[in-house]
């Protein structure tokens, strides 16, 4: 019988862990944990020690672990076929998902394009809207915007429009060149203005470029509201809004980048309902299955779609593909999570809750190194600083995120942060005593964690 220790052993001479420096784990330093089982909120790792999935697992797991009526479904499915190419083929799960997806987002959406996660529905939509305009007698149109520190994905296309250093640095000279603009994060405001008490004057900023760059610029893509892998920064709905208004006075189209916030994060099944707007395109992936298989969308308009739609000797179809696209495991998963979260009205009931949550974040204000608290809906983030008068934030080195999710760990919660912002994204299913229950032990470890480092 292979013990735990060997287990580890095995992990670390075989396994090359995503955005994880190996080398910490030599020696006697911490391991990774070796999950076993999941149920509901909750994960069990291989010595039967239970923990709150506070981040769901990278966002992804939505109506909690091993659902009873997911499993069945793809046992279902399996029994019937596992995959079929959908070039010339199609089956009833990516037709009837197709179909969901579209009374979801309602007008002027009409065409579902699959993919296999969030980076390639991306990529999806870039070549998309380049296309589009490329066949539409507009080539010049070829520029990106995107927002500084936003986030869409590890290919080279969704690397390109990305804005963080750590994600793209090294990759400079391989992506393609993209304009940006100052991602509207209100705790450091880029015009200086006070938290909650601006007329969202940092529009004025896409507003200039627009007009300077409009004949060349294809789109804008965008995280809506939240701005995920940099730290969940969040921005105003009203900005999402008047950037609607510009693209249209400019012609330009809105790639609206839903991978993390749909299917109920914000509290709504897309981000975008709370300002109101459409966008052109938009990319939905990660809770779409409720966390079971990998699977992706991009939706767009007829305006798009009928830009491919011509004679084969015409050249203009959209030649791209994987050889899983639409697979049939996946789709029939995101059917029946549609379907459940529609039927026990997973996104009416969560008011009480986020009410809960946001009550529970609010204690976090007593602690010295709190500097910003953030959430919409289901979503909550606090940001640590050394300095909570002047925003100084921790060095890099001091790991102090790091530090406080190996003290959650000890409580049973996992807390994997991003740099020094502890942050919560629980499945849907979460009750309030355990949102009382999760936030008690972030609170506790981040209250041990700056405590001890102040008194180094």
């Amino acid at each position: 019988m292979t013990t735990k220790r060997e287990w580890i052993e095995k992990d670390l001479k075989y396994v090359w862990h995503p955005d994880t420096q190996m080398k910490q784990y030599e020696g006697e330093n911490y391991k990774p944990t070796i999950i076993e089982k999941g149920r509901g909120i909750y994960v069990y790792d291989i010595d039967g020690n239970k923990y709150i999935d506070a981040v769901s697992s990278w966002w992804v797991n939505t109506l909690g672990h091993s659902v009873k009526r997911l499993n069945k479904i793809l046992k279902k499915q399996a029994d019937k076929i596992e995959h079929i190419l959908l070039a010339d083929f199609t089956h009833k799960p990516a037709i009837e998902l197709a179909e969901q997806l579209i009374k979801l987002a309602g007008e002027p959406f009409t065409k579902v394009f699959y993919s296999d996660d969030g980076s390639t529905a991306v990529e999806v939509a870039l070549k998309m809207a380049y296309q589009y305009w490329y066949q539409t007698g507009k080539p010049e149109k070829k520029y990106f915007v995107s927002m500084t520190e936003s986030y869409h994905g590890d290919t080279l296309g969704s690397v390109s429009v990305g804005g963080i250093d750590i994600y793209k640095k090294v990759f400079n000279p391989l992506v393609f060149e993209t304009l940006k603009i100052n991602a509207p994060f209100c705790y450091r405001c880029p015009v200086n203005c006070k938290q909650g008490q601006c007329n969202i004057e940092c529009i004025k900023e896409v507003e200039d470029l627009f007009k300077k760059r409009h004949s060349e610029i294809a789109a804008i893509i965008v995280e809506p509201l939240v701005q995920g892998a940099a730290g969940m920064r969040m921005y105003p709905a009203e900005y999402l809004k008047k950037l609607r208004f510009l693209c249209d006075k400019y012609n330009i189209l809105l790639i609206d980048d839903e991978v993390a916030m749909a299917f109920g994060r914000t509290g709504k099944y897309f981000a975008f309902e709370h300002a109101g707007i459409k966008p052109d395109i938009f990319c939905v992936a990660k809770g779409i299955t409720a966390g079971y298989i990998p699977l992706a969308a991009t939706v767009a308009t007829d305006k798009i779609y009928n830009a491919f739609y011509d004679d084969f000797s015409t050249l203009k179809t959209f030649y791209h593909g994987h050889s899983f696209t639409g697979n049939p495991l996946a789709c029939a998963l995101a059917v029946e999570n549609l379907k459940i979260m529609q039927k026990e009205k997973i996104i009416e009931k969560l008011q009480p809750k986020i009410s809960c949550f946001k009550n529970q974040l609010n204690k976090f204000k007593n602690l010295r190194h709190v500097g910003d608290i953030r959430h919409i809906g289901m979503i909550g983030a606090i940001e640590l600083v050394k300095n909570k008068e002047t925003k100084e934030p921790y060095s890099f080195d001091e790991r102090i995120g790091h530090k406080v999710f190996l003290e959650a760990m000890k409580n049973g919660a996992i807390l994997r942060p991003i740099g020094n912002v502890i942050y919560f994204m629980p499945p849907l299913v979460i009750k309030e005593k355990e949102i009382e229950k999760l936030l008690k032990i972030a609170y506790n470890a981040i209250k041990i964690i700056t405590d001890e480092v102040e008194r180094i």
